[in-house]
C-alpha cells in the first residue's frame, strides 16, 4: 500500500480510500502480508529544490489516512521513504529475506510512487502487479491514466489488474504474494 497519507489524499484521490481499505482488509484476513509505505519530504530535498514543493515534511500530512490507520498499525511492515520507490535498503532486504516473488501495488500516486515502485520491482526480478482501481493520482484522473499507460509499457499490460482479479486470487493457496 503506497503512500495513502493525509497529504496526498484530496478530491482527486479520496475515492480510492474505501477500495484500498476493503482490499487491505480482505488481503490481511486471507493471511497475506501487507506493507505500507510513508513518504517523508525534507528541507533541501530534490522535490523542494527542483519543484519548490515543501509539503509532507511532518504530521498531519505524513500520517496514513485515518481510515487505514488501524490496518497500518497491524501491517507486516511500514516502510518510511524519502523518494518515490518502495525499494529502500530496508524494504529490499525485507522482501529478499521473506522470499516474495510477486508484489501487488495500490495507493497514491499512480504516476509516481506506485509506478516507480512497480518498475523497480520489475527491474529487481519480481513480478509486479498494479491494482488499477485501488490507485489514484492526487493530480487528477488524467494523470492517473497517464501513469497506467506508462506502467503498461514498463511492466507489461498483463500486470495491470483490478480488485476483482485480486479477490479471485485470494481463493487460491498463498504463494508468498504481498500487497503494497
Amino acid at each position: 500500500m503506497i503512500d495513502l497519507q493525509s497529504g496526498f489524499v484530496n478530491h482527486h484521490s479520496r475515492h480510492v480510500v474505501p477500495a484500498v481499505q476493503d482490499l487491505v482488509t480482505r488481503w490481511a484476513d486471507a493471511g497475506r502480508p501487507v506493507i505500507f509505505t510513508r513518504y517523508f519530504n525534507h528541507p533541501g530535498s530534490p522535490y523542494e529544490r527542483f519543484f519548490q514543493w515543501s509539503r509532507l515534511q511532518g504530521p498531519p500530512e505524513t500520517d496514513i489516512v485515518q481510515e487505514l490507520a488501524d490496518q497500518a498499525a497491524g501491517a507486516y511492515a511500514t516502510i518510511d521513504k524519502t523518494g518515490y520507490t518502495l525499494f529502500t535498503p530496508e524494504a529490499t532486504e525485507l522482501i529478499r529475506k521473506a522470499g516474495w516473488t510477486d508484489l501487488l501495488f495500490c495507493g497514491v500516486a499512480t504516476e509516481s510512487c506506485v509506478l516507480k515502485s512497480a518498475a523497480d520491482a520489475f527491474e529487481h526480478g519480481y513480478a509486479p502487479k498494479i491494482v488499477t482501481d485501488a490507485c489514484a493520482s492526487d493530480a487528477g484522473p488524467e494523470v492517473h491514466e497517464a501513469g497506467l499507460l506508462v506502467a503498461r509499457r514498463l511492466i507489461g499490460p498483463g500486470q495491470l489488474i483490478t480488485s476483482a482479479d485480486v479477490m479471485r486470487e485470494l481463493s487460491a493457496p498463498c504463494s508468498a504474494v504481498v500487497l503494497e
